[in-house]
């Protein structure tokens, strides 16, 4: 039974080739917004690009970037290449 929980959860995560594309993009993402975010008063150093990323990504899809499924890997890209052109 437990072998059968391990091959569900993996199904369920990207595969880590998937994972390992999708944090290459994520940081991508990150050096193109670097002092692109708007100040916030929360962060008066600036604002970290990589972390805004991962953590929209997180919002959105309710799971971190590497617990998102593989068929919702598009979808991720789709909205990260949103969020490069939508800085908030």
């Amino acid at each position: 039974m437990l072998i059968n929980q391990e091959i569900l959860l993996n199904q369920l995560q990207l595969n880590k080739e998937n994972s390992k594309k999708l944090w290459k993009i994520i940081q991508e993402a990150g050096d193109y917004l670097y002092s692109k975010l708007p100040d916030h008063p929360n962060h008066p150093k600036g604002r970290n690009p990589y972390a805004h990323i991962a953590l929209c990504v997180k919002n959105k899809f309710g799971l971190s970037y590497k617990d998102i499924p593989d068929d919702k890997y598009q979808k991720v890209i789709e909205y990260i290449n949103f969020l490069k052109k939508n800085p908030n």
